[in-house]
């Protein structure tokens, strides 16, 4: 008895001991059940990165998404560690779909695609108006060498610096408004191009027509004669864009005048056209599609990675572009930075 009762000890312990081994809802869950928080998490950034075009633009929701959508990479690989860690095989594999859309809207940037050849370089600056250095800025900004320097955000206080700085290099310039080209080759037919945001905004709906203060131009265009041909040059300083306590992500100033300054490329009679300047906003938003539509961007063409040139000190954003019609992109980079909050974006394009 006593030895049956011991086999019927020892069996009881066994069984006790397989039983705490399991969880207390019954078996474990197998790979393709674990993690559907992560599944549903990595389905979600695949379903953005594929129809961000769809997000509505209430209060600016679409442009903020789209003006960061780059960043949104950055889930990847944390969902990655996390579906290894969960060893969730249906999270995996849902992350299939983010990882093909994220490399196919930017894995283009990822490589250097910069080249030696080059016919003309070209240099755009948002200088800041609040620049305690404009001189120091100047004799940055014309030791790059450019042919054409493309400054923006002048104010009457240091555009007589700015023209100072760069009389010697830059024999050629032009200033309409806040913004300026300075040039090693001739100019001609230059005009003011209207891109303001007119009666748009917080601001404007609380004021009479008559008391909305005369705003100065904020675009230019110019011929430059080239060696190989005239070639159109649009310098530009697109609206501001602000975060509403009410209204959320305002950019109706700068949209109205993305708006205007896509009319004016589509009605540029020379075949060859450069335009440059603070557009306040990257080429993923929504905004420019008519600019991007007519106009490649150096940077997509002939940069190396993403460029980020805003804010200097650690950018996250590249709200400066330089962009072309007519001419081949070569090369595109960033210079050291300025006494602005913007750094400098160059190209070299060939004819």
């Amino acid at each position: 008895m006593t030895q049956v009762d011991t086999a019927e000890t020892g069996q009881g312990s066994l069984a006790a001991d397989d039983e705490g081994t399991q969880p207390a809802g019954g078996s474990s869950p197998g790979p393709w059940k674990r993690g559907p928080v992560l599944t549903a998490c990595a389905l979600l950034l695949g379903l953005l990165l594929l129809l961000h075009g769809k997000l509505t633009d209430l209060a600016g929701l679409g442009s903020l998404v789209e003006t960061f959508l780059p960043w949104f990479g950055l889930f990847l690989p944390v969902l990655l560690a996390g579906a290894l860690w969960r060893r969730s095989a249906s999270s995996v594999v849902a992350l299939l779909l983010p990882v093909t859309l994220w490399l196919n809207l930017f894995g283009g940037l990822l490589g250097d695609k910069s080249h030696q050849a080059g016919d003309l370089t070209v240099v755009s600056n948002n200088v800041a108006a609040e620049n305690r250095d404009p001189a120091g800025t100047a004799r940055d900004l014309a030791a790059s060498g450019a042919d054409l320097l493309a400054l923006e955000e002048l104010t009457n206080q240091a555009r007589g610096t700015y023209e100072k700085e760069l009389a010697k290099a830059y024999p050629h310039h032009t200033v309409q408004g806040t913004v300026g080209l300075w040039s090693k080759l001739p100019l001609s037919a230059t005009r003011p191009v209207d891109v303001l945001r007119g009666m748009v905004g917080p601001l404007a709906e609380q004021l009479e027509p008559e008391d909305i203060p005369a705003d100065p131009p904020r675009a230019l265009r110019t011929m430059v004669a080239t060696e190989k041909g005239p070639l159109a040059v649009y310098v530009v300083h697109l609206g501001s864009v602000r975060v509403m306590p009410r209204s959320g992500f305002w950019t109706e100033s700068r949209d109205a005048g993305a708006t205007k300054l896509a009319k004016a490329v589509a009605a540029e009679r020379s075949e060859r056209a450069l335009v440059l300047g603070d557009f306040n906003g990257t080429m993923d938003d929504r905004a420019f599609d008519g600019l991007t539509s007519q106009l490649r961007s150096v940077q997509d063409v002939a940069g190396d990675g993403f460029g980020f040139n805003w804010p200097a000190k650690f950018p996250v954003a590249r709200i400066d572009q330089i962009l072309v019609r007519g001419v081949e992109p070569e090369s595109a980079w960033l210079l050291p930075a300025t006494g602005s909050d913007h750094r400098p974006v160059a190209a070299r394009i060939s004819w």
